[in-house]
Formats: structure tokens, C-alpha cells, sequence
């Protein structure tokens, strides 16, 4: 079995990002929640709040999103041209995708790429509030076992050492760049 994270890993990008920007240009209104989004930031920057805390005031431009469910569906008609190539030619039926990315963005493209397995940030796609902590670092092996009884894979792929936790359970793990692969440790040197 193969575990894999998603944004700069099977998406080339940052999806949550793309999907922002992706609302600002169709959805003013949405620009109501910037100030509170980056004020939040500054709160998180010097730890006054946490990640999840600035993520949930992030998504505080969904309030003014009137069909969430169609801007999802139109935003990956546009950007599932973005999934790697190296995915689309590896991937197994088994494959497990967890990410940071919010749970609503993300199994529209699992779903159209035969994904069953999606471990993501539980997040309301009507008003950007988390139930749970944002699905980040050691939190993602937590939900792993929690969800599917899983303390071991065979291989790992991420863009990030932030996902070292993930890495230490697989017997194989990659650093993605792109479409090409490095072994984990040999990307550490």
C-alpha cells in the first residue's frame, strides 16, 4: 500500500491556495474575509493562535460562496490537469491520500481519480470551521491509525519534512519534485 500526501506531491501546486485565488476572481463578496484571514496570520505568526485557528478564519471567505459544491466541481474541471504525471502512471486502487487540504476540496479529484481512501482537514464547506486539528504533520498518522488501523505502508511519497512522521512508518519514502523521485534520505544530505 502506498500513502501519499497531495499538494506538491500528486497536485502541482498548492491546492487550497489555487482554490482560494480560484473564488476571489468569481466571488467579491469573498474578499470580505481577507482581513480578518490576515490578521489571524499575524496571531498565528507570533503564536497567539494556531495553525488551526488561522486555517478555520483562512476559510472564512466560504460564508460568501453560494454553491460550494459547484465552485469545487468547476475549480477541478479547470485543475485536474494539474496531477502529476509519475502519479497517474503508478497509481494502485489501495492508495491512501492524507493532506492538510480540507476534506470538501478534495474528494471531487479522489473521486475522479478512483481514490477511496482520503484522510483530509475536517473543515465545514459552508462556514470553514475545523472539527479536529488540521491534519498536519504527527496529527496525520494519528488520523491513519484512528481511521484505518494502519501503523506501517510500503512507500511514502511527500513534497515536505514536515510529513517526517509519515516517512518513519513506510519502508520506502520519497521526496517529490516535481515528476521526479529521490529517496528520502539521500534527500536529506
Amino acid at each position: 500500500m502506498n500513502i501519499y500526501d497531495f499538494d506538491k506531491t500528486i497536485y502541482d501546486g498548492d491546492s487550497t491556495a489555487a482554490f482560494i485565488k480560484y473564488c476571489a476572481k468569481r466571488y467579491r463578496r469573498a474578499y470580505r474575509a481577507v482581513i480578518p484571514a490576515v490578521w489571524a496570520f499575524l496571531l498565528y505568526v507570533i503564536r497567539i493562535y494556531t495553525k488551526t485557528q488561522f486555517k478555520e478564519k483562512m476559510y472564512g471567505f466560504l460564508r460568501y460562496i453560494p454553491d460550494i459544491e459547484r465552485a469545487v466541481e468547476d475549480f477541478w474541471d479547470k485543475h485536474q490537469c494539474n496531477i502529476l504525471s509519475y502519479y497517474m502512471e503508478q497509481k494502485n486502487e489501495d492508495d491512501i491520500i492524507i493532506s492538510a487540504s480540507p476534506e470538501f476540496l478534495l474528494e471531487p479529484i479522489c473521486e475522479r481519480l478512483g481514490v477511496k481512501r482520503l484522510i483530509a482537514s475536517r473543515v465545514d464547506r459552508k462556514t470553514g470551521k475545523y472539527s479536529g486539528e488540521n491534519c498536519w504533520g504527527s496529527e496525520k498518522v494519528r488520523r491513519l491509525k484512528e481511521k484505518y488501523g494502519i501503523d506501517h505502508c510500503e512507500r511514502f511519497y511527500s513534497d515536505s519534512f514536515s510529513d517526517t512522521p509519515l516517512a518513519e512508518i513506510a519502508d520506502e519514502a520519497y521526496i517529490v519534485r516535481k515528476n521526479e523521485l529521490t529517496p528520502w534520505n539521500e534527500f536529506k544530505k
